[in-house]
């Protein structure tokens, strides 16, 4: 496994009673999407701030990329095999020039300075932000500048890619251009850890990890949390619009030959019924 760890527990008032963690397992292997979905306060961006060493470990035990993150020697490894976007862009900005910005992470890994100009542009390319390198940041749009935050971690090559809520202050459009850049990137081969609590943004994930107040609830694939309504409501999560419709139209007698996650599978269903009728 590429992610593994065992027992973790952190409390925010070290030796209190109150946990922001408790007892947490997780896995997750090279290569896969994962969707760490839970409210505000389940713990989730913690949990993943202890990936690359944010925030130190407490209790219990977690390797990344074989990696103890107990061990201070390899933080600085870590850091670069392990990237992150936070929630909001404009924290992660050193520049006010785009290129120069995504340049100062290879600078500070010591990259040969006749590599960076491609490595830049090679990025910029990856998230679909060619051509806005003499741009300012602050002249962007949320979702742009969502998108140079992480072209700036995607310069380092890392093999972990974690958005933490990277989200949620976009706007509907802003947010459907950063998940189809997670999708290319897990169809490249990246592993891809998203923090969310918008069920629409996990149904695309390879599995889904469901926190609530410190513990992990559930894991499994997105079919298997999304649609059972007694999990989701523990979870103080809402399913998504086309499970209710399936359930609701379920209670009015009508039976749909499966539940859907999307709305295309929502309208291909309900096609799918009325051709039989």
């Amino acid at each position: 496994m590429l992610v593994e760890g065992k027992n973790i527990c952190f409390s925010y008032d070290f030796g209190g009673s109150s946990f922001a963690l408790q007892d947490v397992d997780i896995s997750i292997a090279k290569g896969e999407f994962v969707a760490i979905l839970g409210c505000n306060g389940s713990g989730k961006s913690t949990l993943v701030k202890h990936f690359n060493a944010l925030l130190q470990l407490q209790k219990g035990e977690l390797r990344v990329a074989q990696i103890d993150v107990r061990n201070e020697q390899e933080i600085w490894l870590l850091r670069r095999l392990c990237g992150m976007v936070f929630q909001n862009p404009d924290n992660q900005f050193v520049s006010s020039v785009v290129e120069e910005d995504i340049a100062f992470g290879l600078e500070n890994y010591e990259v040969p300075r006749d590599e960076i100009p491609e490595r830049v542009q090679s990025a910029l390319s990856l998230v679909e932000m060619s051509g806005y390198e003499k741009r300012a940041p602050n002249t962007l749009s949320g979702g742009q500048k969502q998108r140079v935050a992480l072209a700036g971690v995607l310069a380092l090559d890392p093999e972990i890619i974690i958005f933490d809520e990277a989200t949620a202050m976009l706007d509907p459009g802003g947010r459907q251009e950063v998940v189809k850049i997670m999708q290319k990137l897990h169809r490249a081969g990246k592993t891809i850890i998203a923090i969310t609590h918008y069920v629409e943004e996990t149904v695309a994930a390879d599995k889904i990890i469901l926190m609530h107040r410190g513990r992990v609830l559930a894991c499994g694939s997105p079919h298997t949390i999304l649609t059972n309504l007694e999990l989701m409501k523990e979870a103080e999560m809402i399913p998504p619009l086309p499970v209710r419709l399936y359930y609701d139209l379920r209670e009015a007698g009508i039976y749909l030959n499966h539940c859907p996650l999307t709305k295309e599978e929502l309208v291909a269903a309900i096609c799918q019924l009325r051709s039989k009728t």
